[in-house]
């Protein structure tokens, strides 16, 4: 497995997987409205242009996606999002890579994200990596948000906005 920057060519299937990936979060927290489920074509597309998208390719098949996620930087802050993994292929460090390779694009910010507080397994993978709650926040009656940050060499920056 190999993560590199995406393409505008890779977003049609980036947005098929993700929508794939997050059916386990939307069962989760019984809602199949959830953001990463609904999201357009034109919204990866504004995703893509205003920050920055990575793509986990199968090595042996390289124009095989089998995950990715985003980040925009934000006054200091690299707001990550849409970390999702093949759920044939999860429990394999992909996510872990995913996750340390966004970061690593910004050695100096502040690294922010939030995931359902139901979904033990990101909050498993984020605490893992060093991430740590600062804020919960419903999202609607069914799902509310635990905020997570973690801080890179630089140790002050701003919050992202959801």
């Amino acid at each position: 497995m190999t993560v590199i920057k995406a393409e505008t060519a890779d977003l049609p299937a980036i947005l098929a997987l993700q929508k794939l990936a997050y059916q386990s979060e939307a069962l989760l927290v019984s809602d199949f409205t959830i953001p990463p489920l609904t999201q357009t074509f034109e919204g990866i597309l504004g995703d893509y242009e205003n920050g920055v998208i990575l793509k986990a390719v199968d090595e042996a098949n390289p124009r095989v996606i089998v995950g990715s996620v985003r980040g925009r930087l934000s006054g200091g802050t690299l707001c990550i999002g849409r970390l999702f993994v093949d759920p044939a292929r999860q429990n394999r460090g992909i996510g872990t890579a995913l996750l340390l390779e966004i970061e690593s694009l910004y050695p100096d910010a502040r690294y922010e994200l939030y995931t359902s507080d139901k979904s033990g397994r990101n909050l498993s993978l984020y605490t893992k990596n060093g991430y740590k709650e600062f804020k919960r926040e419903p999202l609607n009656e069914k799902v509310n948000l635990i905020f997570l940050e973690k801080y890179g060499q630089r140790k002050e920056a701003l919050s992202c906005s959801p």
